[in-house]
C-alpha cells in the first residue's frame, strides 16, 4: 500500500499553466471570464491562487484586487445584490483597472445584472466562477447573454499530477489511471482514503446535485444510468441501446427519451462528455452512435467500486480528457471501405478511429492501443489510419515504454508517458 505518493509539502504549488494562459489571454477582453468545469476540480484555486499571483507579479495593487468567497459565512451579506453591487463599486477608486473575483457568484439572486452593471465600467475586470445544486457552472455562462466567456477546466492532468508526484511516470499512471487527478485526491495519503473520498464524492456531492436540480422521485434509475455509461467507456452507444439494457437487466421501462434528458443532465454536470461519430472519407457527421467518457477516471472507477480495472478503456479516457485539456475538439471516426471477396463481390468494411482531433486548421488521427506485443496486433491497430489517404498526422499510442518512431506509411508511434508529459507531443 502505497502511503506518502505526494511530493513533500508540494499540494500547494500545482502550477496550472494551460488554465493560467487562457486567463490571461482574456485580460481586458470586457468580457466576464466564467471558469466553468466539475466540481472539486480546482476552479477557485486558479483564480484566487494563481491568478492572483500572476497579477501581482505584474504589478496589480492589493487595492485594484476585490477578491470575494461568497461561499464564506463572513460574507454573506454580500449575497444581497444591491449590497454586493454597492461593495465593489465602493472599491473602486481612480482610473486604474481593478479586478473583479468572484467564487459561488450563484448564491447572489440577480446575479448576471450585478456583473452587467460592473462590466459597464470602464476600468473593471470580472472574473467569476460557481456551481452547486440550483446552478451548475455551465448554466452561468448563458446567463450573460454573450458577454460571458468560458474557460473550462478539468481534473489535474497527468503532467501536473507528475509535478506533485513523488515516484516514477509508471507507478504514477498506475495511481492516475486507477484514483484519478481531482486535486484533493492527492491529499489522501492511504488507498482506503481516496477510495472512500470518491465514492462519497461522487454519491454525497455531484450526484446528489443532480438530483435535487432535477427534483427526480427516484434515485435508482439515475443510479443505474450512471454505472452502465461507467461500464462502456469507449464502446458506442445511444440512448435506445442503454434503454435496451435498462430493459433487459433492470426489467425497467426507462424510454430512451428519458435516458437522453439523464445524460444530458450528466454532461451538464461536466461528470461525463460526449464524443460525436465521424465519417473520415465521407467529411461529415454520423447522429448515433457515440461515445462518452468521464471526465476523471477516478470518479468512473468509484462508481464501479474499483471493480472493473480495463486498462485499455481507462488509457483511452486518459487520453480523451489529454486532447480536451489541450484544447482540442474530439470526435470517434472510421473509415469506410470497400473490397472486394474471392468471388469479385463488393463488400463494405468500416475501420475504427478511436479519436479525430480538431484544433483550427490542424487534425490528428489517434489510435490508442494498451499493447502492442505481437506483428498481429500492431497491423490490427494501424488498420483504420493505413486507410486514410489524406496529409494529416496520424498516431498510435501505446503503454509499451517505448521510444518514438515513424513507420513506412508515416504512421507516428508514441508511448502514453511521452504523450502525457510532454505538451507538444503530437508534433513528435
Amino acid at each position: 500500500m502505497r502511503q506518502n505518493p505526494l511530493k513533500s509539502n508540494s499540494y500547494m504549488k500545482i502550477i496550472r499553466n494551460i488554465y493560467l494562459q487562457r486567463l490571461i489571454a482574456r485580460r481586458h477582453n470586457g468580457m466576464a471570464k466564467v471558469i466553468t468545469g466539475i466540481r472539486r476540480c480546482g476552479k477557485s484555486y486558479l483564480l484566487f491562487n494563481l491568478y492572483v499571483d500572476w497579477l501581482k507579479k505584474q504589478g496589480v495593487k492589493d487595492s485594484q484586487l476585490i477578491c470575494l468567497n461568497l461561499e464564506d459565512f463572513a460574507n454573506r451579506n454580500l449575497r444581497n445584490p444591491d449590497i454586493l453591487y454597492a461593495y465593489i463599486k465602493s472599491h473602486i477608486n481612480g482610473e486604474d483597472m481593478h479586478y473583479v473575483l468572484l467564487d459561488e457568484v450563484q448564491l447572489v439572486p440577480q446575479f448576471e445584472e450585478v456583473i452587467n452593471g460592473i462590466l459597464s465600467l470602464s476600468n473593471t475586470d470580472v472574473y467569476v466562477t460557481g456551481s452547486n445544486a440550483k446552478y451548475l457552472s455551465k448554466d452561468i455562462i448563458t446567463e450573460f447573454r454573450g458577454r460571458g466567456d468560458e474557460v473550462q477546466i478539468y481534473p489535474l492532468s497527468f503532467c501536473e499530477f507528475m509535478s506533485v508526484y513523488d515516484g516514477s511516470s509508471q507507478k504514477g499512471f498506475d495511481e492516475y489511471m486507477i484514483y484519478g487527478g481531482l486535486p484533493q485526491i492527492l491529499l489522501q495519503p492511504t488507498e482506503e482514503q481516496k477510495v472512500n473520498y470518491l465514492i462519497n464524492l461522487m454519491k454525497e456531492t455531484y450526484l446528489r446535485d443532480i438530483k435535487e436540480r432535477h427534483k427526480l422521485r427516484t434515485d435508482r434509475e439515475m443510479d443505474d444510468l450512471v454505472n452502465i455509461v461507467a461500464s462502456s467507456i469507449g464502446s458506442l452507444t445511444n440512448p435506445s441501446t442503454i434503454a435496451n439494457t435498462f430493459k433487459s437487466l433492470y426489467k425497467s421501462s426507462l424510454t430512451a427519451d428519458t435516458v437522453k434528458i439523464y445524460l444530458e443532465h450528466l454532461t451538464d454536470a461536466f461528470i461525463i462528455e460526449r464524443s460525436k461519430r465521424f465519417d473520415v472519407k465521407g467529411r461529415r457527421y454520423v447522429d448515433t452512435p457515440y461515445k462518452y467518457y468521464f471526465s476523471d477516471t477516478g470518479l468512473r472507477n468509484a462508481r464501479l467500486g474499483f471493480s472493473q480495472i480495463d486498462e485499455g478503456h481507462l488509457m483511452e479516457n486518459i487520453i480523451y480528457n489529454e486532447l480536451r485539456i489541450r484544447g482540442y475538439n474530439v470526435d470517434v471516426g472510421f473509415v469506410a471501405v470497400e473490397k472486394r471477396d474471392k468471388e469479385g463481390k463488393k463488400k463494405r468494411s468500416q475501420y475504427e478511429v478511436d479519436f479525430v482531433c480538431h484544433l483550427g486548421s490542424r487534425r490528428y488521427y489517434i489510435q490508442a492501443s494498451y499493447e502492442m506485443n505481437s506483428p498481429e496486433k500492431k497491423q490490427q491497430e494501424m488498420a483504420s489510419l493505413s486507410h486514410i489517404r489524406d496529409s494529416f498526422k496520424k498516431i498510435v499510442i501505446t503503454a509499451n515504454d517505448i521510444h518514438i518512431r515513424h513507420d513506412n506509411q508515416g504512421i507516428t508511434i508514441i508511448s502514453i508517458y511521452d504523450f502525457l508529459l510532454n505538451p507538444n507531443s503530437l508534433e513528435l
